[in-house]
């Protein structure tokens, strides 16, 4: 099917300030079941210069710099996907570090290569904090992959998802007393779950595609957690789904704070407020 994406972000400043540099995370992060069909990039004020980077997460990103004051800041992707049908469940997982894990007395799983790459995608807190929550999880599932199933559909049934205006997110600790939050919010208290068992998992921001559902969905977050014989799967919390053909991910990250679509700082005394608009419409159904 064709998709079209268009995503407009605005930046007020009560007075006149100087941009510095600038990281606009909105370059669509490839995966095999979606191809760019059309797409156009517009920032305003016009940057003094601009190119491509990648980071150390391999996430490509556009790099601009500017040197005029300006009062605001507009900064505008349009594209066109092509989705193909992916079965997010079309995986087989490495059974020894699933029985290893499945098995172990303390629910604790372990990556035979446990190289110092893994090192930012898994917890570094001492205390676990929602022990008998997760093990409440495993009494009713039948492996890993039924574990996973059962426990994104366990916070989406008691989590509300929220609309939250405020860039900021909630610690793991907090979305879970409050029993609420946003995408990202929900997103991160699953990550922090899954690390508890030493599982790596890694934030995604991007686009979500899903005509049935309401407004707000569509600029969104997710996760992905690492899982040997099967690589990065993800899963979202927020609608109890496991990811198919309708998530296009723009920036994946153990550190969520990473994979904000822009990231940049300004000189002189002003205030900011900014204003998003994602719109999603199916052109044509197809295959």
């Amino acid at each position: 099917m064709l998709v079209q994406v268009t995503h407009h972000s605005r930046y007020e400043y009560s007075s006149a300030v100087v941009l510095g540099m600038h990281k606009l995370y909105l370059i669509p992060q490839h995966r095999p079941y979606f191809r760019v069909e059309h797409q156009k990039f517009t920032i305003l004020p016009e940057p003094d210069g601009k190119n491509y980077r990648q980071d150390l997460a391999g996430n490509w990103y556009k790099l601009a710099w500017f040197s005029i004051p300006t009062e605001s800041l507009d900064i505008t992707g349009e594209w066109i996907f092509k989705l193909k049908t992916f079965n997010p469940f079309g995986f087989i997982i490495d059974k020894n570090f699933e029985d290893l894990g499945w098995g172990n007395s303390f629910f604790q799983f372990s990556y035979e290569d446990r190289t110092a790459f893994l090192i930012p995608f898994l917890s570094d807190k001492s205390e676990n904090q929602f022990t008998e929550f997760l093990l409440a999880v495993k009494e009713k599932s039948s492996g890993l992959v039924d574990f996973l199933v059962n426990l994104t559909q366990e916070i989406y049934l008691n989590w509300k998802h929220e609309i939250r205006h405020e860039q900021n997110i909630w610690v793991a600790e907090h979305t879970y007393r409050e029993r609420r939050g946003s995408c990202r919010d929900i997103s991160l208290l699953q990550m922090e779950m899954l690390r508890e068992l030493g599982l790596a998992t890694r934030f995604v921001s991007g686009y979500a595609f899903n005509p049935d559902l309401e407004e707000g969905h569509e600029l969104h977050a997710w996760l992905e957690v690492f899982l040997p014989g099967a690589g990065w799967v993800g899963l979202d919390p927020s609608l109890g789904l496991l990811t198919d053909h309708r998530y296009i991910p723009l920036a994946c990250h153990p550190d969520p704070s990473r994979t904000l679509p822009v990231q940049g700082t300004f000189g002189g005394l002003s205030q900011s407020e900014l204003k998003t608009f994602v719109d999603m419409k199916l052109l044509n159904k197809g295959k």
